[in-house]
Protein backbone atom coordinates (compact mmCIF):
# COMPACT_ATOMS: atom_id res chain seq x y z
CA UNK A 1 0.00 0.00 0.00
CA UNK A 2 1.14 3.31 -0.98
CA UNK A 3 0.01 6.92 0.23
CA UNK A 4 0.53 9.93 -1.14
CA UNK A 5 -0.23 13.62 0.77
CA UNK A 6 -0.59 16.62 -0.78
CA UNK A 7 -2.17 20.09 -0.35
CA UNK A 8 0.75 22.13 2.58
CA UNK A 9 1.14 25.29 2.35
CA UNK A 10 1.33 28.94 3.66
CA UNK A 11 -1.54 29.99 5.05
CA UNK A 12 -2.40 32.72 7.45
CA UNK A 13 -4.58 32.45 11.05
CA UNK A 14 -7.37 31.84 10.70
CA UNK A 15 -7.57 30.24 7.45
CA UNK A 16 -8.77 26.78 5.94
CA UNK A 17 -6.68 24.32 3.96
CA UNK A 18 -7.20 21.15 2.59
CA UNK A 19 -4.89 18.25 2.53
CA UNK A 20 -5.40 15.03 0.68
CA UNK A 21 -3.68 11.67 0.83
CA UNK A 22 -4.35 9.09 -2.28
CA UNK A 23 -4.29 5.42 -1.27
CA UNK A 24 -3.08 2.85 -3.65
CA UNK A 25 -2.42 -0.78 -3.93
CA UNK A 26 -4.08 -3.62 -2.51
CA UNK A 27 -5.96 -3.18 0.53
CA UNK A 28 -8.85 -5.12 2.62
CA UNK A 29 -12.22 -3.24 2.72
CA UNK A 30 -11.57 -2.71 6.38
CA UNK A 31 -8.80 -0.37 7.03
CA UNK A 32 -7.84 3.23 8.53
CA UNK A 33 -6.25 6.23 7.69
CA UNK A 34 -4.40 8.28 10.29
CA UNK A 35 -3.53 11.78 9.99
CA UNK A 36 -0.27 12.27 12.14
CA UNK A 37 1.63 15.73 12.58
CA UNK A 38 5.18 16.41 13.64
CA UNK A 39 5.82 20.22 14.34
CA UNK A 40 10.00 21.29 14.74
CA UNK A 41 11.33 20.19 18.21
CA UNK A 42 7.77 18.27 18.77
CA UNK A 43 7.01 14.52 18.85
CA UNK A 44 4.44 13.02 16.65
CA UNK A 45 1.15 13.41 17.15
CA UNK A 46 -2.07 11.94 16.33
CA UNK A 47 -4.50 14.29 14.66
CA UNK A 48 -7.41 12.63 12.98
CA UNK A 49 -8.79 9.52 11.43
CA UNK A 50 -11.05 7.63 9.73
CA UNK A 51 -12.08 3.70 8.95
CA UNK A 52 -12.43 2.86 5.53
CA UNK A 53 -15.91 1.00 6.14
CA UNK A 54 -17.85 2.59 8.49
CA UNK A 55 -16.54 6.49 8.57
CA UNK A 56 -16.24 6.55 11.11
CA UNK A 57 -13.81 9.08 12.52
CA UNK A 58 -11.73 10.21 15.66
CA UNK A 59 -9.67 13.66 16.21
CA UNK A 60 -7.64 15.27 19.01
CA UNK A 61 -9.39 17.18 21.32
CA UNK A 62 -6.84 19.82 20.11
CA UNK A 63 -8.66 19.63 16.42
CA UNK A 64 -11.82 18.72 17.19
CA UNK A 65 -14.39 21.14 16.16
CA UNK A 66 -11.99 22.42 13.46
CA UNK A 67 -10.50 19.84 11.50
CA UNK A 68 -13.03 17.31 9.27
CA UNK A 69 -11.41 13.62 8.08
CA UNK A 70 -13.34 12.38 4.85
CA UNK A 71 -12.64 9.53 2.52
CA UNK A 72 -13.95 9.06 -1.56
CA UNK A 73 -14.10 5.91 -1.53
CA UNK A 74 -14.23 6.21 -5.67
CA UNK A 75 -11.07 8.00 -5.61
CA UNK A 76 -8.94 6.07 -3.23
CA UNK A 77 -8.59 8.82 -1.08
CA UNK A 78 -9.48 10.32 2.52
CA UNK A 79 -9.20 14.41 3.05
CA UNK A 80 -8.75 16.61 5.93
CA UNK A 81 -10.05 19.71 6.08
CA UNK A 82 -8.33 22.19 8.35
CA UNK A 83 -10.48 24.84 9.33
CA UNK A 84 -9.69 28.08 11.81
CA UNK A 85 -6.17 27.04 10.97
CA UNK A 86 -3.51 28.27 14.16
CA UNK A 87 0.15 29.16 14.25
CA UNK A 88 0.25 26.09 16.95
CA UNK A 89 -0.86 24.03 13.71
CA UNK A 90 2.32 24.20 11.89
CA UNK A 91 3.55 21.22 11.19
CA UNK A 92 4.89 18.18 8.54
CA UNK A 93 1.28 17.03 8.17
CA UNK A 94 1.81 12.81 7.46
CA UNK A 95 -1.28 9.89 6.39
CA UNK A 96 -0.72 6.66 7.51
CA UNK A 97 -2.41 3.16 6.76
CA UNK A 98 -3.59 1.13 9.41
CA UNK A 99 -4.64 -2.57 7.65
CA UNK A 100 -6.17 -3.96 10.82
CA UNK A 101 -7.84 -1.16 12.93
CA UNK A 102 -9.97 -2.24 16.14
CA UNK A 103 -12.95 -2.90 16.35
CA UNK A 104 -15.00 -0.34 16.34
CA UNK A 105 -12.56 2.33 16.60
CA UNK A 106 -8.80 3.54 15.00
CA UNK A 107 -5.79 3.47 16.64
CA UNK A 108 -4.35 7.00 17.60
CA UNK A 109 -0.92 4.98 18.05
CA UNK A 110 1.28 5.65 15.31
CA UNK A 111 3.26 2.37 15.69
CA UNK A 112 -0.17 0.72 14.41
CA UNK A 113 0.54 2.43 11.28
CA UNK A 114 2.24 0.32 8.78
CA UNK A 115 2.46 2.40 5.71
CA UNK A 116 3.04 6.18 5.37
CA UNK A 117 3.03 8.98 2.83
CA UNK A 118 5.83 11.44 2.90
CA UNK A 119 5.03 14.38 5.04
CA UNK A 120 3.41 18.12 3.33
CA UNK A 121 4.38 21.12 5.42
CA UNK A 122 1.73 23.47 6.60
CA UNK A 123 2.73 26.47 7.90
CA UNK A 124 0.15 28.95 9.58
CA UNK A 125 1.73 32.74 10.14
CA UNK A 126 -0.09 34.75 12.66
Amino acid sequence: VQLQASGGGLVQAGDSLSLSCAVSGRTSSRYAIGWFRRAPGKEREFVAGIVSSSASTHYADSVKGRFKVSRDGAKNTVYLQMNSLKPEDTAAYYCAFDRAPPAGTLSTISFRYSNWGQGTLVTVSS
